[in-house]
């Protein structure tokens, strides 16, 4: 089976690539610098002879989407739509990788993968588009919705947290926004057995199980870095930023369970055994 994973020099296509080439899977991956998914012949030459196509490539830059949503719009959504016929002509399965963000964040149980998209940021609507484009060009796709992401090869909260940590004499951390903290390298195993699995086409939600808040999440990096740092909740209104954060991004896990697949376990236990190695990294 060959893979072509897009976005592969990012904190996800990283783990992903190494997912794949322990379980000796023939993989191509393609940095920004060897695609760009906003030209559609480059996407038909870069997925040609692929089997499964993993579409790791975003714009991610969730405040500057609101200043620039043309030129996030172009990447998230046309990119991935260019992906998606092109890996439809080659009978290669799509994977495209969402978000949370696709929800309004307003709710109080966990997102169903069939709950209605209500976006309210530009990240929000174009990561929208682009599963809407994934759903109309490629019938044969998996849309894998992800949240706070966080891994070794790239910038994420718990380093940043664990370095502000260590310089400040006190934090002060939003604890009125909800999540699951999600590591890079459980996703990148529930991709692969996704599709080793052969599931049918739809929408799984690739997030740890549990939740917690972002003060709750601090509490247990500075824990693993051997910190003690004050801590102190405080509100999303405190922090304000261009673009709205969705208070609550619990994803629930029934699709997942339905087929057989398990969900990634509990964040907390998670975050423990990855802890020596994204704060290393």
């Amino acid at each position: 089976m060959r893979w072509v994973v897009t976005g592969a020099g990012g904190m996800l296509g990283h783990d992903l690539l190494a997912a794949l080439r322990a379980a000796g899977a023939d993989v191509v991956p393609l940095r920004r610098a060897d695609l760009d998914v906003t030209d559609p012949d480059a996407a038909t030459a870069a997925v040609a002879g692929a089997d499964v196509v993993v579409n790791c490539a975003a714009w991610t830059a969730v405040d500057d989407a609101e200043a620039h949503e043309a030129r996030a719009f172009d990447v998230n959504a046309t990119g991935a739509a260019h992906l998606a016929r092109a890996a439809s002509a080659a009978g290669a399965r799509l994977v495209q990788v969402s978000t949370d963000y696709v929800f309004d964040g307003s709710a109080t149980e966990p997102y169903a993968e069939d709950a209605p998209l209500a976006p309210v940021s530009a990240y929000g609507r174009t990561k929208a588009a682009g599963e809407w484009a994934v759903r109309a060009q490629a019938p044969d796709h998996l849309i894998v919705r992800t949240a706070w992401l966080y891994g070794a090869h790239g910038d994420c909260f718990p380093r940043t947290m664990a370095r502000l940590g260590a310089e400040k004499e006190r934090l002060a951390v939003v604890d009125d926004q909800i999540g699951q903290p999600t590591w890079t390298r459980d996703l990148a195993d529930l991709v692969v057995r996704l599709v080793e699995a052969g599931v049918p086409a739809g929408t799984y939600h690739g997030t740890a199980s549990g939740r917690t808040s972002w003060f709750g999440f601090t509490r247990r990096i500075l824990a693993s870095a051997g910190l003690t740092t004050p801590l102190e909740p405080t509100t999303s209104d405190a922090f304000v930023r261009p673009a709205p954060r969705p208070a609550f991004s619990v994803l629930g896990h029934d699709a997942l369970r339905a087929v057989g697949v398990a969900p990634i376990g509990d964040w907390a236990a998670r975050w423990d055994a990855a802890a020596a190695e994204v704060l290393a990294g």
